[in-house]
This record gives structure tokens, sequence and C-alpha cells, in this order.
């Protein structure tokens, strides 16, 4: 009997550092892909449609591609939003699942209470997800190993919750999936923004505003949270 493989590309929004106002959660957000659904054709098609937008071979990063920054601080804002969507299509297509948690950076005392608020998260979330992931015979971790203290909580939590796990080290321009992670941690933010108080004024100029980012995107993606 052939064996069940699990993906789960992993992306994270914040760091470990103290609290600042303008970055005040830590999110982590996983994709999961089973193996024996064949993604191939949806993923030749999202990479015509970005060479003919001309991203050719191109890494989607969300963030930077709503306020104008990085690789894409030239472009011109409908570029952007097509390259936006192109990627959101390409999500809606996807038989995928995920799953985001979320730490309140300003109720964490230091580093320690974080690390452990993360693990506590992390943990209970995959738990809620049991019943699916202990189906597969074998779990991938596919993370770029951005952060160090992430890697070890991952390792340490995935370990103790789960048999057969295996971690590799991915780049995002390798793998679609891990592009979308960053999607659905970038939606995750701004949903948690939404809650406490409402849009940046890059992210209003994108969406026009809170209520168009929830009507046309975030109930579509919150469909296929596990």
């Amino acid at each position: 009997m052939r064996e069940k493989l699990l993906s789960v590309f992993i992306d994270e929004s914040g760091d470990f550092g103290e609290f600042e106002p303008h970055a005040p959660y830590y999110i982590v957000s996983m994709v999961l892909h089973d193996q024996g659904v064949d993604i191939q054709q949806s993923i030749k098609n999202f990479n015509s449609h970005l060479s003919n937008l001309g991203y050719l071979d191109h890494a989607v990063h969300t963030g930077p591609l709503i306020r104008r920054e990085s690789i894409y601080k030239d472009d011109l804002a409908e570029d952007r939003k097509r390259l936006f969507n192109a990627l959101f299509h390409f999500v809606r297509g996807l038989d995928i699942h995920y799953i985001s948690v979320s730490v309140k950076k300003s109720e964490c005392e230091n580093v320690i209470d974080l690390t452990a608020k993360l693990s506590k998260a992390i943990s209970n979330r995959l738990k809620d997800a049991a019943d699916y992931i202990e189906h597969f015979d074998h779990i991938i971790i596919y993370y770029d190993n951005g952060q160090i203290e992430l890697t070890k909580i991952l390792t340490s939590v995935f370990n103790a919750l789960f048999l057969n796990v295996e971690f590799r080290k991915v780049s995002p321009v390798d793998y679609k999936l891990f592009q979308v992670a960053d999607l659905i941690c970038t939606s995750k933010l701004m949903t948690l923004k939404m809650e406490s108080g409402g849009f940046s004024r890059s992210e209003s100029d994108f969406f026009e505003n809170a209520r168009a980012f929830k009507k046309n995107y975030l109930k579509h993606l919150e469909k296929l949270e596990l």
C-alpha cells in the first residue's frame, strides 16, 4: 500500500525581539497538502499567469507587495494588484488546508514567555487538527529556517505529537505552497488588525477598506482553514 504523505509549509510574521507597536503579533501559518492530490497543473497554470504578468520565476512576497516595498517599490498599483490576485486565485483552486496561530507580544514578559505561549498555541492547534493529520504515514515539514527560535519550537512540538516527522529547509521561490503560507500569514495579520482598530494606509489603498478585504478575499480563504 502506498505511503500517505503530508506536506506542511510554514511561514511566520513577527520576531522574537521586544514588543514594538508597529509589529504587535507573532503569527505562524501552516499550509497542509496531501501529496496524493496532484497540484502540478495548477502550479503550471500559475507560473504561466505570472510569466504573462511579467514576473517570470518569481516568488510572491505578499506583505511587501501590499506595502509597495522591496522589489515592488517601483511597480504600479494595478500591476501589484494583478499579482496579488493571481496568487489568491491560485490558492482558491487548490485542495489544501491551513492552520494559523498568533500571540500578542504585549502579553509576553520576555522571549521565554513568548516561546512558551507560541509553543502552547501551536501544540493546541495541531491537536485540534490531529484527526486529519494522523491519517498520514509520514509528515514532511518545509520551512526556510528563517528564525532559529521558531525552528526549535517546530521541531519540539511536531516530534512530541506525531511519529515519522521529517524537516526540510526550503527556498520560497522553489515551492508555491510556501508562498501560499506567506499569503495566509499576511491575511491573518490583517484580520487581527481589523479586529483591533483597522488597516494601515497602504492596506487601505491596496484593498480599498477592511470590509472589501473581508468580502472579496478573507471569507474565501477562511474556507480552507482546518
